[in-house]
Parts: structure tokens; C-alpha cells; sequence
């Protein structure tokens, strides 16, 4: 028997956190670690599990005296937390195994880990797993194939309490056909898409179903329509599978924009309860679209591209990027008004990150322009020399914010959404859901400087856009969210 402790780092205060929005609805965090419930699904079955989630409760030292490995996985957002979990695992003399994207990309760095089992774990994990019970596993396990996914067990539900957090994790694909410069993806998981089966999929989706959960689903996909082949057999199935089940998921993913060349496709991820797309559009700038070699992104309008998904059902989240060589002084007001004319509420702006091993971390290395490693947050940071100077990005950066989560405009955006927006979304209102609500007519209805903005909203689409009234009431919920973290970065 061996017992191994799955740990998950602290995940900053970010806009991608929604910790101000999980209080709404009496949740802990965003999501689970799905990297370390899928790999508890691929430990021998009679080893013991447990998982530590630091989002959700504090890492206790008998947690740690309990295991004989500690697992520990971590985005390069999370490095600073899972160091000092490595320095506390070694001061209690307990084994460390580090694996995952921040690992991947920077182990040679890092002290205090026993072994490195990185890149795909289908590969590398049964690798350890075997030296390790031979009594001769290796520092460093690591290996460029990509495996084939349709052999991927579901998660380990069951090491997790659902009732802790917003939504549910799945994978359905890895790996993305472009090739932007400043992405990390195609590093990790190439640029030939991989597919579960529909079969497969359907699995998992009966596995969450019969673990309790009801709610919101992320596919966590860094482009579900990389293999639009494959994705448009597998949701007729899904389809079928959420009428049989009276549409339990509401479900999220993240896309590229030419989703919105695909009348057929768009159709089907309506049938199937997709509520939200995130699409990374970057920036209205074409020469830095170019630049970054994302020209997908330059065939089409992108408003147009926003529109037309947004007349579909689906909510578009959208990613900015300021940084690029190419920007003028202009591009903060630029990005500003793109935002504002296009209604995209959820406005995920960053400023460009060189992250290790992708091309444009090659790039400014050789053009001596690197000044610092990646921490994986893009909110203010700049680790290389740009062209326009620090100060303006930094400067324009901010400015982007406060104006695009200002009250009046964060509320302008949400009416702008709202009036091209076709819910087609069948959901069943949950109690957390009706508390959340009945708080934010508390907290933001009367304690908040948006109260006036938030009855006015409630009111005009409660009478003229019924449908959309649960969708408003989540919007001007996250809203609160953003304007406390965007408060944080301003003021910081």
C-alpha cells in the first residue's frame, strides 16, 4: 500500500479566479484540479488517495506525514505556492513528485523535487509508477510523444467535494492546428488535435452526472474546434445524451474565432447547451495579429465573428492582448472601443507574456530582449523589453480597465450583449443559484455604487428579454468581481 497526496496550489487572486462571484453562490473555487483527478484515476487502484486542494482549505502537516509521495501539479501562475509546499514536503522528509505545465517548462529551476514526471502523464506516470515499485525511479521522467487520449480513464470524482466549487472540468481534445507565437500549448500538446471518443465523452459525462453533479460544465479544450471532423460526430451523441438527461450541464469551452464560419457547428453546440465560448481575439490591430501569427483572426471582421456566435446562444468571453511590437500608442483606446461596440462582457485583458519555449520567448531571447522568467500572470507584469516603453503599456493597461469595468461601462456592455443575444440555454435553476441572486439584490442592489444601473438592467430584461433574466443576473454578479480586481491592479 502506498498513500500519495494530491496537491494543488494556491491559484492568485485573478480575473480568471471569480473569487469575488464564488461568494454569490457559496462555492470555494472556480473549478477542481482536473490534471490531478484524472492522474488519481491513473495510480494503481490499491494505492491510497487523497487530494489537497489549497483553494478550498489549508494544507495541514499531517496531511503531508500521511503520504509516502506527495503529487504536486501546478499552472506557472501557481510556482510561488507550490514552492513552498516543496520546502515544507522535504522539511517533513516526505518524497516529492512535480508534474504539469509550470513543471514542464522550467524543472531545471526548481529544487527540492524528487521526481519529474512531465509532459503527457499517459506516457510518463506508468513509466514511474514502475521504477518506483522496483525501488529505482529516476529524477527526471519525460518524453515528447504525444499518447493517444482515447485511453484517458475519467477523473476521480470522488477525491473532490463537488458542493466546493462553480463548475466541473472535462477534456475533450488536446493540441491546437495554429501556431501563435506567444501560445505554450502547441509546446505541450502539438498542433494535431487528439480526440476522445464520443463514446468516451459520453462516459464522462455519465460518470459527473452519477457523482451529483448538476450545473455548469467547462470543456477545458484550448480549442474544442481544433478537430471540427471529430467534434461534429461526437455532438449529435451529446445532444441525445442531455435530452435523455433532461439537460443537466450547461457547458463552456474555449474556441478560435473561426468558429464563426460554421453555421453547422455553431447549431450543434447550441442543440448541446453551450452557453459561453472563449475566444482569444486579441487585438483589433491587424499588423499585430500578423506579427503574432494568429492570422485567423485577419480573414473575417471580428465584430461580425462575436456577433454571429452571440446570435447563436452563446455568450463570447473574450482574450486581449497589449504588448505587441506592433501597437501604437492608439492601441489602448482601440481596444477599449472594440470591446465596448462588440459586447463582450467577460473582457479578459493581459498584457503579452513571454512564456518559456514558444516562439516568441525564442525570439526576444535572441533579439536579447528577455529580463525576467514568466510567472504566469498577466495582469501588469512585462518580462522582456517592448517597443513601446513599460510605463505606457503598463499605463495603458490600466487605463484599458478602469474604463472597460467602470460601472457605466461595464452596464452599457451588458445592454449591448444582451440585445444581440438569442438564449437558446435549457437549465434548471438551482437553490445556489436563487441565493446568489437574492444576495446580489443585497449587495449590489442596495450596498453598490451600481445599484441604480443594476435595477434599471434587472427591469429591462426582466420585461422586454425574459429569457435572458438569469444570464443578466450572472453578468452583473461577475461584474462585481471585476471591478474589485481590476480596483486591486489599478491601486497596486
Amino acid at each position: 500500500m502506498v498513500n500519495v497526496l494530491l496537491v494543488y496550489p494556491i491559484y492568485p487572486e485573478t480575473f480568471w479566479s471569480f473569487k469575488y462571484a464564488m461568494k454569490y453562490i457559496s462555492k470555494k473555487a472556480a473549478f477542481p484540479p482536473l490534471g490531478l483527478l484524472t492522474i488519481g484515476s491513473m495510480l494503481p487502484s490499491n494505492w491510497d488517495k487523497r487530494l489537497a486542494d489549497l483553494n478550498v482549505r489549508e494544507l495541514k502537516d499531517s496531511d503531508i506525514l500521511w503520504a509516502d509521495l506527495v503529487f504536486i501539479s501546478a499552472m506557472l501562475v501557481q510556482m510561488k505556492s507550490a514552492k513552498e509546499i516543496i520546502v515544507r514536503c522535504k522539511a517533513l522528509g516526505r518524497a516529492v513528485v512535480a508534474g504539469g505545465p509550470g513543471f514542464t517548462t522550467q524543472h531545471e529551476k526548481l529544487e527540492g523535487v524528487d521526481h519529474f514526471v512531465l509532459n503527457e502523464g499517459e506516457i510518463t506516470l506508468p513509466l514511474f509508477i514502475k521504477d518506483f515499485l522496483e525501488g529505482n525511479a529516476k529524477h527526471i521522467y519525460s518524453s515528447e510523444e504525444k499518447p493517444d487520449i482515447t485511453t484517458t480513464p475519467a477523473p476521480m470524482w470522488s477525491l473532490i467535494n463537488l458542493k466546493e466549487y462553480g463548475t466541473m472540468p472535462v477534456q475533450y481534445s488536446r493540441g491546437c492546428p495554429f501556431d501563435c507565437e506567444f501560445c505554450d500549448i502547441i509546446i505541450m500538446n502539438g498542433r494535431i488535435p487528439r480526440t476522445k471518443t464520443p463514446e468516451q465523452m459520453l462516459n464522462e459525462f455519465q460518470t459527473l452526472y452519477d457523482a451529483g453533479w448538476r450545473g455548469p460544465v467547462f470543456i477545458v479544450d484550448d480549442n474544442f474546434i481544433g478537430n471540427k471532423a471529430s467534434v461534429k460526430k461526437m455532438l449529435p451523441l451529446m445532444i441525445e445524451w442531455q435530452k435523455a438527461h433532461r439537460y443537466p450541464f450547461v457547458i463552456i469551452t474555449e474556441a478560435s474565432v473561426n468558429l464563426a464560419e460554421d453555421e453547422e457547428l455553431m447549431v450543434l453546440m447550441s442543440k448541446a447547451n453551450f452557453s459561453k465560448v472563449f475566444l482569444g481575439i486579441e487585438t483589433p490591430c491587424i499588423e499585430s495579429l500578423e506579427e503574432c501569427g494568429k492570422r485567423q483572426n485577419t480573414k473575417h471582421s471580428l465584430k461580425e465573428a462575436v456577433d454571429t456566435i452571440h446570435r447563436h446562444g452563446m455568450q463570447v468571453m473574450g482574450g486581449f492582448i497589449v504588448g505587441f511590437d506592433h501597437d501604437r500608442e492608439d492601441i489602448f483606446d482601440s481596444q477599449i472601443k472594440f470591446i465596448q461596440q462588440t459586447g463582450v462582457v467577460t473582457a479578459m485583458v493581459g498584457i503579452l507574456m513571454a512564456l518559456p519555449q514558444t516562439r516568441l520567448w525564442y525570439r526576444l531571447k535572441a533579439e536579447g530582449r528577455l529580463t525576467s522568467e514568466a510567472d504566469g500572470n498577466h495582469e501588469g507584469s512585462i518580462n522582456f523589453i517592448p517597443k513601446m516603453s513599460v510605463d505606457k503599456i503598463q499605463e495603458g493597461y490600466k487605463k484599458i480597465l478602469s474604463s472597460i469595468y467602470s460601472s457605466k461601462q461595464y452596464y452599457k456592455r451588458v445592454n449591448t450583449f444582451l440585445k444581440n443575444y438569442k438564449p437558446t440555454i435549457k437549465t434548471r435553476l438551482s437553490w445556489s443559484e436563487l441565493k446568489a441572486f437574492a444576495r446580489s439584490t443585497w449587495r449590489i442592489g442596495i450596498f453598490s455604487r451600481s445599484r441604480f444601473r443594476y435595477w434599471k438592467l434587472l427591469a429591462k430584461t426582466f420585461f422586454t428579454k425574459t429569457k435572458s433574466f438569469p444570464t443578466a443576473v450572472e453578468l452583473a454578479i461577475i461584474g462585481q468581481h471585476f471591478e474589485k480586481n481590476t480596483k486591486k491592479i489599478v491601486e497596486g
